[in-house]
């Protein structure tokens, strides 16, 4: 199979410490998505810490995980955090965590129309090898930028949903991918989910699989190769799906890192599990 000929980002997604060195500290604003306790132990100078990705999402029908498109709250929060358009946003995690929140976040600050932003490559830990400045303790107070709500642009090709989905099931123009555990696809619901399965035509690939047992990417080259073992084509839309779209948010950086054109279901198997109408797999 030949290798896909896909569309670099515009923005560099994965930058290295030293790049983020060398952003003025006015133009950027770090984002710290680990527990508040290891923040404290250590973090990036400058840095806020901003660990629960649940402050960004509604619940809806008894389905957890969808995204909060209140403009209003998400500018008055954006806003106390310091976050404009103008800035580039860089945010780390812990790569450890089973769930790498900073996947989701990642995600959703692209649904919400910022066109810059990046993960920090390797998450905290390569920061600490690097040498470069820690501060311990709570972070400094940010100052509030001047975003407005006519700045929110929800960017709705990232978002896929229920109905979205549901229209294109057996259509060979996207690649449906389920990055749970795999006993989660063959049908254990470990997170309160209504039915067990997964949605019918979906490929397995935990996320995990494309990360080093350390936590780091995977190199382009074995990226393709695993990617091409599922026939997975460059030119297909992809979708991914976990339990609450936190997982496959990183699915989701990985393929936008990789030039794919690729959609995140925020609500995930929280919410098309909940729909009885809908066919699921097991």
């Amino acid at each position: 199979m030949p290798q896909p000929t896909l569309s670099a980002p515009d923005f560099e997604l994965l930058i290295t410490p030293e790049q983020v060195q060398s952003i003025p500290q006015n133009d950027k604003v770090l984002i710290d998505t680990r527990p508040s306790w290891k923040f404290l132990l250590g973090h990036i100078p400058g840095a806020i810490n901003l660990s629960d990705w649940k402050e960004f999402t509604i619940k809806s029908n008894d389905v957890m995980g969808k995204i909060n498109q209140d403009k209003e709250f998400i500018v008055q929060k954006l806003r106390s955090l310091g976050i404009d358009l103008q800035k580039t946003i860089v945010i780390y995690g812990d790569l450890s965590d089973k769930w790498r929140t900073d996947g989701r976040f990642f995600w959703m600050l692209e649904f919400y129309g910022f066109k810059r932003v990046a993960l920090l490559k390797g998450g905290y830990q390569n920061w600490e090898k690097s040498g470069l400045a820690k501060k311990r303790g709570f972070g400094q107070a940010s100052k509030p930028s001047t975003l407005e709500i006519t700045d929110i642009n929800f960017n709705r090709n990232v978002l896929a949903d229920q109905s979205w989905i549901a229209s294109r099931l057996g259509s060979q123009a996207i690649a449906l991918i389920d990055n749970r555990e795999k006993h989660e696809f063959d049908g254990a619901t470990p997170y309160g989910s209504s039915r067990g399965g997964h949605i019918p035509g979906a490929l397995h690939i935990d996320w995990r699989e494309f990360f080093t047992s350390d936590g780091n990417l995977k190199p382009q080259e074995t990226l393709d190769t695993l990617l091409n073992s599922k026939g997975i084509q460059p030119n297909q839309e992809i979708v991914v799906y976990c339990t609450g779209g936190v997982r496959s948010a990183m699915a989701y950086f990985v393929f936008r890192h990789l030039g794919y054109k690729v959609r995140n279901y925020d609500g995930s198997w929280w919410d098309w599990s909940h729909n009885p109408e809908l066919p699921v797999e097991s």
